[in-house]
């Protein structure tokens, strides 16, 4: 595929917060037959589907020895390349670990060297092992796939009435529930908890009910939210006790804690203006930990990935049911139509990317994104037995999904078929220039209107959504308070009504207009803040 088709599908995916990009639009593009597209969106909760019959294995047992054999060349050249600091990687093979390894460091400028048993954040990667431990609870008959939400999450409401009282836990997994593009995750860069952000969820506006796709962290934060309640137990404990406990995966949690005091932990990096790297950033996705908060090794993914290839069992013992755990893996919703009548189709499924090869293959995947500085992949050629696990402590510029695309390319053909860390790189800054104001507000009109004496921008404002807003002025500058801990931002007058400041957290997009409106009392009445309002929910009003 070439770079405007990639382009073409980056619209729909963002390298913020645990985004599923990476091979989300790629194996879209390049595995999925044109033949699958004739698949409804949504399957009805009460069907009954079967997957697809696999082929027999194709890989020889010396082509994946070969790919195994490139992969440390395949690594350090996208590390050079890159910059990225740190790597781990694990391959497994007809249920052994065929490969792991660390490389690189931990953090730049400090002792310690990436290992197998490193702690990486996986960011987005949280959301199919999220997936592994709703189908033990659903194995245990505490819960269904296709149950409404409310059932267990009586309080959970979304704006429209019947949406709420049928949005199921698989709805949510699969981010058909109509809920807009990464609702909620605004709100967890303010500062505020889960809870807040699950109660306000009511507000955002919908999209047809399971006849559209659009990535939600939070929806799949609620659906594992009422996993638990049905267990009677928090998500934390519930994702310890079914799964990482059980399958020995020791080192992997779903508690920032876990991760912050892991001796041996990888931290995140981002790039600097200069081209290097650095630790600048600290994310902590506690909020919307089922969706984004998993920490763990590449040898303890290494053991997830044998037990997702083998439909559950580890070591000859069945810690997950199958037959839930196969659910997972069948696509739910459409999540790439075809951009031509010949063009391939990508689909979701709970947790998962879901597509097939032209040999009629499944092909599981997802990627993880904190734009604070990590980025992870996971590939699955389910009939083949094969799977990658590629974790990296970079903000994401392509490096984890490309190494796992070559890996699978040199594996089926002797070598990558593109130079998929450059495609790949420049779907991400193509993502990254759309996320920014169309206004550049560092570049003030020559002549810019004066702005008000600052007593008519002073005071409270208010979003149901967002909470106060305040406006205060020290120094001869006005600053805004936003967020339960009042975090503050200085604005810098741009023109007239209109002002301007630096955004910060996992969704910032530089800098981001803030404009006044109306007047009572020579007092504005209303303040919209433009990197807010993606929803039309970022118009606040005096109180």
């Amino acid at each position: 595929m070439d770079d405007m088709g990639l382009r073409r599908r980056a619209g729909r995916h963002r390298s913020r917060a645990v985004s599923a990009a990476g091979l989300a639009f790629l194996l879209a593009a390049t595995c999925a037959t044109t033949a699958t597209a004739a698949a409804p969106a949504a399957a009805p909760p009460t069907a009954t589907r079967q997957p697809p019959p696999q082929p027999p294995p194709r890989l020889k047992e010396a082509q994946v020895d070969n790919a195994v054999a490139k992969l440390d060349g395949i690594v350090r050249d996208g590390m050079r390349k890159t910059g990225v600091p740190g790597v781990a990687v694990a391959v497994v093979h007809k249920d052994r670990v065929v490969y792991l390894k660390g490389f690189g460091e931990r953090q730049v400028g400090k002792p310690g060297a990436v290992e197998p048993d490193t702690v990486f954040q996986l960011a987005s990667l949280s959301k199919p092992l999220a997936s592994t431990v709703v189908a033990d609870a659903v194995g245990d008959k505490a819960v269904t796939w296709d149950e409404p939400v409310t059932e267990h999450l009586p309080g959970f409401a979304l704006k429209d009435r019947w949406v709420t009282d049928h949005v199921t836990v698989a709805d949510l997994f699969s981010h058909r529930s109509g809920l807009p593009d990464h609702a909620g995750d605004l709100l967890e860069d303010l500062g505020y908890d889960r809870d807040y952000i699950l109660g306000h969820l009511r507000l955002e506006p919908l999209t047809p009910f399971r006849a559209s796709y659009a990535y939600t962290n939070y929806g799949v934060t609620a659906a594992a939210e009422a996993v638990a309640d049905a267990k009677d137990t928090t998500w934390e404990k519930l994702a310890e006790d079914s799964l990482y406990g059980p399958a020995g995966m020791n080192s992997t949690s779903s508690r920032f804690a876990d991760y912050e005091k892991a001796a041996n932990r990888a931290v995140t990096h981002v790039e600097t203006g200069d081209g290097t790297w650095a630790a600048k950033y600290v994310r902590d996705a506690d909020a919307q930990s089922p969706a984004g908060g998993v920490s763990s090794t590449a040898e303890d993914m290494a053991r997830w990935v044998r037990l997702q290839l083998a439909n559950g069992k580890l070591d000859g013992k069945q810690i997950i049911p199958a037959a839930p755990l196969e659910r997972t893996h069948l696509p739910e919703i459409v999540s790439q139509p075809p951009a031509a009548p010949a063009g391939r189709t990508g689909f979701y499924g709970l947790g998962w990317n879901v597509s097939y090869d032209d040999q009629g293959r499944l092909r599981l995947s997802h990627s993880g994104a904190f734009a604070l500085g990590a980025n992870t992949n996971v590939t699955l050629l389910p009939s083949e037995q094969l799977g990658i696990v590629v974790l990296t402590n970079g903000m994401p510029v392509g490096l984890a999904d490309s190494i796992a695309l070559n890996f699978f390319d040199t594996a089926q053909y002797g070598r990558p078929t593109a130079d998929w860390l450059s495609l790949i790189g420049k779907v991400y800054e193509q993502e990254e220039a759309e996320l920014k104001s169309p206004t550049d507000y560092a570049e003030p009109p020559p002549a810019p209107a004066p702005a008000r004496p600052e007593g008519a921008y002073l005071g409270t404002y208010r979003s149901d959504y967002y909470g106060p807003l305040r406006v205060t002025a020290a120094g001869g500058a006005l600053t805004l308070q936003l967020g339960p801990d009042r975090m503050r931002f200085r604005l810098t007058h741009y023109d007239g009504d209109s002002f301007s400041f630096r955004t910060v957290g996992e969704n910032a997009v530089g800098l981001s207009g803030v404009t006044f409106s109306g007047d009572l009392d020579g007092k504005a009445t209303r303040v919209r803040v433009e990197s807010l309002d993606r929803n039309g929910l970022g118009t606040f009003t005096r109180d």
